[in-house]
């Protein structure tokens, strides 16, 4: 009895039910009436495939339609037809359709296949449509043998000649929009390409190119009228063009969303998939495309995720045409990996799963589109930013020219004031020592002759350092110097005039202070005097001190901290390059009550800043002024 069981159960597939339709069926889907055989090998013969024997090996198909995914396996399908028109006298003409383009092979007995030229086909369609013919109240069984190097996808379709020309039209609507779409996206960026010569647009350019010719290489159009005689391209530019797409997808990212300022960590991996996309269409030219087609699908599943990882991070870092991009990239994610897992043999094959990526390029083309007239908008928004900066600037930069316009003029009517007044002093000493006076008389013409020549040097002397300082003529010379003996000179040379004010001149020195310095005590000296000249200048009465104390940050260097500090008229808040600008004054009443250049405080500023040190200040109205040098010195290894 179990013998008889077996017996019937391998016998089973030879007695399926037929497919029954009449004259008033326009289509049927037979994928659920379908029985499939897989012959490993490939070698099995439709005798033997047909035999009692070969009929025991077929299996009723699972799913709408055969979906094998990515195998090297032969595969045999069979289905029973029987034809019952309701009226006898009715004549109608039946087509089977395997709506796969990308098949390799399809045999109806005898073969065709996209492996094959076009021409070969049985009717021209891109989609592979055989004739059947079938009489009334007869039953036919239908061989369809099927082998790829690619994915193996075999969704079965009975129709009446008349319902499928009528069904065409609205297929070749929805391809003609998905191309048209890609058409008008591809001369909307070709002409802004032109107009603005962004590379990032280019790239783009290419990327619809490729993809769009991808399109109708997978959809089957390419092979019905670009090349209709070549097999062998036919199948290779499947996995060329998505390659190739690929490649200038991933360089217009790189563009598109600058990643190489953004950071290596995201501008690294479009780098390898660029690699990876470039050596798979090699692959695709020099060896089996089955490998280079299973290797692009992986990149595809792998590609798309990451391009919308790298679009969500450049939104974070603040790429506002990141947002279109990222919409833009989750649509085709989304449609592209429905087509890859169709393809791979998880998902059943219907218009949606084959089409799906399409759909998800056109809204992704489309959305990237935006996304470039969005970064246009940005650009012309960051240049009318730039533009605007660049006019305060200009403004800025007008308004220090005026002011120094400004001081210039002032500073040559100081200067004729300040040259006029000892000039004067020596030309009318000499013309009264010209007359006949007492000798103690002419020895104090004598003197003030001597001592308006001597202030008419130091305003001459000023002015030539100050122009050597612009000029850079000056160096530094670092030579041995006693720090003391350079403060008895300073305290020696300003005390009389300091007494002549009735002003006290003190000098407070931390005793702890090494004596033998190496530097430019010359320069130290000469800014000293300008800040002690400025002290006694503006301070009526009170005192002026100069105080000195120092750090030691290690054996042979010591830093120098020196205050000269008055209780005169003091200045209200000012930034310092106000403060110390050549020609600066106060303000213009201190030129005609107190006399100078202004220029001490911006020869004492460059000269400390000459010996690596730094002038800083602070000062109320009223209550004085305080200004400090900082300067590093090494010790002296001699006594000066």
């Amino acid at each position: 009895m179990r013998l008889v069981l077996i017996a019937l159960f391998c016998l089973f597939p030879m007695f399926a039910s037929a497919v029954d339709f009449d004259e008033n069926t326009r289509t049927l889907a037979l994928g659920r009436d379908t029985q499939v055989f897989e012959d490993p090998t490939g070698d099995a013969t439709i005798q033997q495939v047909s035999s009692p024997e070969g009929a025991a090996r077929f299996r009723p198909l699972v799913g709408q339609s055969l979906n094998a995914g990515y195998s090297r396996s032969a595969f045999w399908l069979k289905v029973r037809l029987t034809y019952r028109p309701a009226n006898p006298q009715a004549s109608a003409d039946w087509l089977l359709e395997l709506a796969y383009p990308p098949m390799d092979h399809v045999d109806l007995y005898l073969g065709n296949g996209d492996m094959l030229p076009f021409a070969s086909r049985q009717i021209k369609q891109n989609n592979y449509v055989f004739d059947l013919n079938l009489n009334a109240h007869e039953t036919k069984t239908v061989y369809l043998r099927v082998a790829s190097h690619g994915s193996v996808q075999a969704p079965l379709n009975l129709w009446a000649s008349h319902a499928y020309i009528e069904e065409q039209p609205s297929r070749l609507y929805i391809l003609g929009m998905i191309y048209g779409v890609l058409a008008v996206m591809l001369v909307y960026n070709l002409f802004i390409y032109l107009s603005v010569r962004d590379t990032a647009y280019l790239h783009y350019i290419l990327y619809i190119t490729f993809f769009g010719l991808y399109q109708v290489s997978v959809n089957g159009a390419a092979i019905e009228y670009f090349w209709p005689d070549n097999p062998w391209w036919a199948n290779t530019s499947t996995t060329f063009l998505i390659a190739a797409a690929i490649l200038f997808a991933s360089q217009f990212t790189r563009k598109f969303l600058q990643t190489p300022s953004l950071g290596r960590w995201l501008d690294v991996p479009l780098l390898v998939m660029m690699v990876c996309s470039a050596v798979i269409m090699a692959l695709a030219l020099s060896m089996d495309y089955g490998v280079a087609l299973r290797l692009v699908t992986g990149l595809v599943l792998l590609f798309t995720p990451v391009v919308l990882l790298i679009g969500l991070a450049a939104w974070f870092k603040g790429r506002r045409v990141a947002r279109y991009f990222i919409i833009g990239w989750s649509a085709f994610l989304i449609g592209g990996v429905v087509n890859a897992t169709m393809l791979l043999g998880h998902l059943p094959n219907d218009f949606w799963t084959m089409y799906a990526s399409q759909i998800g390029s056109v809204i992704e083309v489309a959305l990237l589109s935006l996304a470039l007239a969005d970064r246009i908008n940005a650009m012309r928004e960051r240049e009318a930013q730039i533009m605007a900066e660049s006019q305060q600037g200009l403004e800025a930069l007008n308004q220090q020219l005026a002011v120094s316009n400004r001081l210039k003029d002032e500073f040559l009517a100081t200067l004729t004031h300040e040259l006029r007044t000892p000039m004067n002093g020596v030309i009318g000493s000499l013309e009264l020592m010209q007359m006949d006076v007492a000798d103690s008389e002419i020895e104090l013409y004598r003197q003030t002759a001597a001592d308006s020549a001597q202030n008419m040097m130091g305003i001459v002397n000023g002015i030539l350092t100050l122009t050597e300082l612009q000029a850079g003529r000056i160096t530094v010379r670092n030579e041995p110097f006693s720090l003391r003996h350079v403060l008895f000179q300073l305290r020696s040379g300003f005390e009389p005039l300091a007494r002549s004010k009735a002003l006290a001149l003190s000098v407070e020195l931390d005793e702890t202070l090494p004596d033998s310095l190496h530097g430019d005590g010359v320069k130290l000296r000469q800014c000293l005097e300008c800040l002690l000249d400025n002290a006694i200048k503006f301070t009526k009465t009170g005192s002026i001190r100069i105080r000195v104390n120092g750090q030691r940050p290690d054996a042979e260097h010591v830093r120098l901290v020196i205050d000269v500090i008055d209780t005169g008229i003091g200045f209200s808040r000012l930034d310092e390059e106000t403060l110390y600008a050549n020609f600066f004054q106060v303000d213009g009443s201190t030129t005609r009550e107190y006399g100078g250049l202004g220029i001490g405080l911006a020869i004492c500023r460059q000269l400390i800043e000459l010996q690596g040190g730094r002038l800083s200040h602070q000062s109320e109205p009223g209550n004085g002024s305080q200004f400090r040098l900082s300067l590093d010195v090494q010790i002296a290894t001699q006594m000066v």
